[in-house]
């Protein structure tokens, strides 16, 4: 008996010393070697309290006693190697074939991840029950093995084992994770026949089922036949809605959430948020995240994306950042959140500056952020800048991602350099119609129409089907090479060839093309013909025409019809008074000034910047800031003497008309635009190749392009 006492001193002090590492424990049991066999179980610790539980006299509980207390040892396993210790002595004691801790020992083991020796053990047990069939099947869907989850559960049907209400949630889970609509539909058949109509359950299973699916329809029948509809229910429903793009369904069911007087949880408020994120809607969202923080949920990191992305995307960038700032280490998709929201809101610099942060931190940019980095190269117009970017994603794991490359031929495009957009262009694989699109697209904004058309007829060789962004692309370039014939082909073919219907931004196209050519009547008449309502574009585009041509018959009724449509854009008013003034109608001219001033309009002033080391630099017209004025201004004169020498005469016309002759010129001259070109011709070396340059400009759109040695973003062309 020395051996026993010495044995039952071991496990004792196992007993005693719980808190101790498992593992060490699990190492005394092994050394018990016939202690588990019921009678010596019942021998060495009837007398011990804390297994009082565990003894019975009757023979037929000793096995399911035995289970438990095994089930209590797996309930403390942290480690698998612990669970693995516990389970070998399960074996060896023959207890391998007890559904109960299998079972047990199946779930501890998918919690702990390692799945695979959990679906051993399953197929090594010759008669598994429903609860060992849910317990693989659970685990299974827990780590999105989708297909295996489905594939468990037809097995488990063909052995003859009916499912239940703890079975089918995780089933309908696989169906969401594979968007297997055909499966769910099956699934909900069954579900119906075996009577689980009323598991709120099963059917908060369906309707998510349904909504990852993108079947909405089914999924908000699912609901409306719930009587008890928990928080789930309606999270599952709004989140549904507001994941497949429809925002407002979305809003109207957390309105009916609150009447039903069930409190929305931290999950259903990230997509309450996604709403109003889509919508717009700050004031509400503001609402939401006031409670937010007095639900003391203001902690959770999806909230805090959800709240950064509402704010980012509705404009208060600064509030935004406020909120990135509170999270010690954002992941990519607040960064996402944060870098996108101040490239979509004008502020280029801040998220370009964000993403030298990120790149120095451990976070790693997904397409999401390059695309957004690259958005922010093209508005603050900087090649370099660019071609930084560029060598960034040829390193990284993205070098093939096709919207990655198209945004980098768009960027291209808008900093002025054909030449690198068709490098991307051409590196390429796949080529897809928003590939094709983009360089047509870069090839009109620099005024490149032949190009642009033998691009397009490339395309259609490629078999590749163009869509109503190209048409805008091929349009801009007829627009702006003067190719009017072309013009007007490629506008009738988009319905009669494509299907494609036009749509405003095609329109305006035409507009322009025939104004800018002189065409005005024809103009007139294709915007009196067009199938759908005139927009602002479409008018404003005339009015363009007018201006360049002096037409005051059709500029005042275009202008008639803009004031109608908007009385709040200061741009339209100016064009109409730079209209009057190209024919000395100074009095018209006046009378709009003080329309505007009525209304409180007023123009912002132009600007135009300048690119030059890597530095750029802002001017406005008339700037004598800049510490090299006095050399830009000199600059300026020697340009305007050779220009004057080669016979070229300034448009005055539209300058106020209380300046001589002399002023009016000078006012032209210190125009912001030239300002920055002046900067750009002192500050870089003449040796340096001259490179195509765009000006862009908010209220007419296309500026030109000009031959000079740098790189200058316009943010308006008229001051």
């Amino acid at each position: 008996m020395s051996w026993v006492l010495a044995e039952r001193k071991s496990y004792l002090g196992f007993v005693s010393c719980r808190r101790l590492s498992l593992s060490i424990a699990a190492k005394s049991l092994t050394s018990i070697r016939t202690l588990f066999e019921l009678r010596s179980f019942k021998q060495f610790y009837s007398s011990s309290p804390l297994f009082a539980d565990y003894i019975c006299e009757d023979d037929e509980e000793k096995s399911l006693h035995v289970d438990l207390f095994y089930s209590k040892l797996l309930d403390n396993c942290t480690r698998f190697k612990d669970v693995a210790q516990v389970h070998a002595q399960v074996s060896k004691i023959g207890l391998q074939a007890s559904n109960f801790t299998v079972t047990k020992v199946v779930h501890i083991c998918s919690n702990l991840g390692r799945i695979q020796y959990a679906r051993q053990l399953f197929e090594e047990f010759p008669q598994p029950n429903i609860f060992l069939w849910n317990a693989i099947i659970r685990g299974h869907s827990r780590h999105d093995l989708f297909k295996d989850a489905l594939e468990l559960y037809r097995k488990m049907q063909l052995r003859g084992v009916s499912p239940d209400g703890f079975t089918l949630p995780y089933v309908l889970k696989a169906c969401s994770g594979l968007s297997a609509y055909e499966i769910g539909r099956r699934v909900h058949a069954q579900i119906l026949l075996l009577g689980f109509e009323t598991d709120v359950f099963v059917q908060n299973g369906l309707v998510a089922m349904y909504m990852k699916c993108g079947a909405t329809h089914w999924a908000r029948m699912v609901f409306d036949r719930l009587c008890d509809r928990t928080v789930v229910s309606w999270t599952s429903l709004l989140s549904g809605y507001a994941q497949n793009g429809d925002p407002l369904e979305a809003l109207n069911v957390f309105y009916l959430m609150q009447l039903s007087d069930v409190k929305p949880d931290w999950i259903a408020l990230v997509s309450i948020l996604r709403a109003y994120t889509d919508v717009e809607g700050l004031g509400q969202g503001k609402s939401v995240h006031g409670f937010v923080v007095k639900a003391g949920f203001d902690s959770e990191p999806d909230l805090l994306i959800a709240l950064t992305a509402m704010y980012a995307k509705c404009g208060e960038v600064f509030v935004a950042k406020c909120l990135f700032n509170q999270v010690p280490k954002p992941d990519v998709i607040l960064w996402n959140a944060m870098i996108s929201g101040y490239a979509k809101n004008g502020f280029a610099d801040e998220a370009i500056e964000l993403f030298r942060k990120m790149i120095a931190s451990e976070a790693r940019p997904d397409s999401v952020t390059l695309r957004s980095a690259i958005l922010s190269c093209a508005q603050v117009g900087s090649l370099e800048l660019g071609k930084w970017i560029d060598e960034l994603v040829k390193v990284s794991d993205f070098n093939t991602d096709v919207f990655v490359n198209t945004a980098l031929i768009d960027m291209y495009a808008k900093c002025g350099s054909l030449e690198h957009a068709h490098s991307v262009f051409d590196r390429i694989q796949n080529k897809d119609v928003v590939t094709w699109s983009a360089l047509i697209m870069g090839y009109g904004l620099h005024g490149c129409g032949r190009e642009a058309i033998k691009l397009f007829q490339d395309m259609k060789r490629s078999k590749v089907a163009p869509n109503d962004v190209t048409f805008v692309g091929l349009l801009s370039a007829c627009n702006h090479s003067g190719l009017v014939e072309e013009g007007q082909k490629y506008f009738h073919s988009m319905k009669t060839d494509y299907g494609l219907e036009p749509r405003h931004q095609h329109y305006a196209c035409m507009v322009d093309l025939l104004g800018r050519a002189g065409y005005l009547t024809e103009a007139y008449q294709f915007v009196e013909s067009m199938p759908i309502k005139p927009e602002v574009t479409v008018w404003g585009a005339l009015l363009s025409a007018c201006k360049i041509h002096k037409n005051i018959k059709f500029g005042e009724y275009a202008a008639k019809q803009i004031f109608s449509l908007d009385r709040s854009n200061a741009g339209h008013y100016v064009q109409l008074s730079n209209l009057y003034a190209s024919v000395g109608m100074w009095s018209e001219v006046a009378r709009i000034r003080r329309k505007m001033k009525n209304a409180r309009l007023a123009k912002p002033q132009g600007y135009s910047e300048i690119d030059v080391k890597g530095i750029r630099h802002s001017f406005r017209v008339g700037d004598k800031s800049h510490p090299k004025s006095e050399d830009i201004f000199g600059k300026l004169e020697e340009l305007e003497r050779k220009l004057k020498d080669a016979g070229f005469v300034p448009a005055t016309e539209s300058v106020l008309h209380d300046l001589n002759s002399e002023e009016k010129e000078e006012s032209l001259c210190s125009h912001s635009e030239r300002l920055a070109i002046a900067f750009g011709l002192i500050s870089t070396e003449p040796v340096l190749p001259v490179g195509m340059l765009l000006i862009y400009s908010l209220d007419e759109g296309y500026g030109g392009l000009l031959l000079v040695n740098c790189h200058i973003y316009c943010t308006s062309s008229i001051v």
